[in-house]
């Protein structure tokens, strides 16, 4: 996605030598970077992690993200990317550049990880359609590699058994982990098993806990189902908000939910059910960009971040849904209630970070700073 950063957002840049370009599927292809002694540090990750890469398209200057394939352990990065229509940065990227080019790639960011805890017997589950298996690859390899007493079960979409990208890395993990690791393919354009065709959504996921994660081997007592201790999503936006408030009405805590969205994405993930205190001719003051503006809402029924949009102001966004952290900000003056929230710590928001995007305004004046993250 195609992003307007404030300043502080902006990520750090560095040229890299592309070692390794491969096409998984028609539309998907796989590019690997060598990291120079002196940028380790700098490029220290986490799975669950994206890199933007930055080009030109069309004469315009282009900054892309897309999340990392490798595991921390293997000491490479590698990027899973999608392709996109023939005038696209993407297909400039796969149809110009070659191994021995460098490109600018950015630091490692975001927030879609898991604390390790190797010690632990732990049940985690990971669900992804098409591109959307990237981050999860990078969580599956790790979580297996550092964790001896976890077991994964990844549920996979696409639209058929000839678009599974990275399909040999994942058959080979199936082999090294076959006692932890536990895959299941689904097709949207397939006809197969009706258990596993069509797309991952809520009532999919009702058909997996009662027909694949019903008995489990290590408590008799109990299903798999109970026993899980995470759960990761990664897909477009319908489906993480299907398969999360799905998998939250069924007992797993919202936050043992963890999604990335591969789109835009304007709803909620997770229904507003709390009730708020009408207030009119709301007086609102914001830094962005280094400019500071005034305006006026006229009341609180809306969230702050789409009513600045609907008066014009060129604010920065992505999801919407409170999960990309783009619309992060300061508030230092007045009250907002956060409605739902998968980017900030709890040390953040103590220190007045908000999420515009889900911020309901609770006072009659309040001023924010997108530029002071």
């Amino acid at each position: 996605m195609n992003l307007n950063l404030t300043k502080a957002k902006k990520p750090v840049f560095h040229s890299l030598k592309i070692t390794k370009k491969e096409l998984l599927t028609k539309t998907i292809f796989t590019l690997e970077f060598e990291i120079p002694i002196e940028l380790k540090e700098n490029f220290a990750f986490e799975s669950g992690q994206y890199l933007s890469l930055k080009g030109k398209n069309l004469d315009q200057e282009i900054i892309r993200d897309y999340s990392l394939t490798s595991a921390p352990f293997e000491n490479k990065i590698s990027l899973g990317i999608k392709l996109g229509d023939k005038d696209s940065f993407t297909t400039d990227l796969f149809e110009e550049y070659k191994v021995g080019d460098f490109l600018e790639i950015s630091e490692p960011k975001g927030r879609f990880t898991l604390v390790s805890k190797p010690n632990e017997h732990r049940t985690i589950l990971g669900f992804a359609a098409g591109i959307g298996i990237t981050p999860i690859l990078s969580h599956l390899k790790n979580i297996l590699h550092e964790e001896p007493r976890t077991r994964f079960y990844l549920f996979f979409g696409n639209a058929n058994s000839k678009k599974i990208p990275f399909k040999n890395e994942l058959d080979d993990l199936l082999l090294l982990y076959k006692d932890r690791l536990e895959i299941f393919y689904f097709y949207s354009k397939e006809t197969t098993d009706l258990l596993f065709q069509g797309h991952l959504n809520d009532k999919k996921l009702h058909l997996i806990i009662n027909q694949i994660l019903n008995l489990d081997d290590t408590d008799e007592e109990s299903t798999i189902w109970d026993a899980v201790d995470e759960i990761l999503i990664c897909g477009t936006g319908e489906m993480i908000k299907s398969l999360a408030n799905e998998s939250f009405n069924r007992g797993i805590p919202k936050k043992n939910i963890h999604f990335e969205l591969f789109d835009t994405f304007n709803e909620d993930i997770y229904p507003t059910e709390q009730e708020f205190p009408l207030i009119e001719n709301i007086e609102v003051e914001f830094k962005v960009y280094g400019e500071n503006f005034k305006t006026n809402l006229r009341n609180n029924k809306y969230k702050l971040l789409q009513q600045l949009l609907d008066q014009g102001f060129k604010v920065p966004y992505s999801c919407k849904s409170g999960i990309c952290g783009i619309c992060e900000c300061t508030l230092q003056e007045g009250d907002v209630e956060l409605l739902e929230n998968e980017y900030l710590t709890e040390k953040e928001e103590k220190t007045g970070k908000i999420l515009a995007c889900q911020s309901i305004v609770l006072s009659k004046k309040i001023k924010v700073n997108f530029d002071s993250v």
